[in-house]
């Protein structure tokens, strides 16, 4: 798949970092590193919708770009009535 042998390209902005950090509510030194971990887990649904890739693991969906490669952001899933 186009975006697991692509990892290496992962990145974000320093708004993108604070908002992942907020929107998940992680404490976590490298978020960048802390979405390739969740992106190759064997348990993460990984689905290209037009210009985005979108993962789903852990109850949680991160955006990323499929041309640059940038986290766009991530947020947990909301749970359904």
């Amino acid at each position: 798949m186009e975006l697991l042998s692509n990892l290496a390209e992962l990145h974000t902005t320093e708004l993108g970092v604070i908002r992942i950090k907020r929107n998940l509510s992680l404490d976590c030194a490298d978020i960048v590193e802390w979405c390739r971990e969740q992106i190759s887990s064997p348990d993460a649904d990984i689905e290209r919708k037009g210009k985005n890739w979108y993962i789903t693991i852990n109850g949680c969906i991160i955006t990323v770009n499929a041309y640059s490669y940038t986290i766009i952001t991530a947020h947990k899933l909301r749970k359904e009535r």
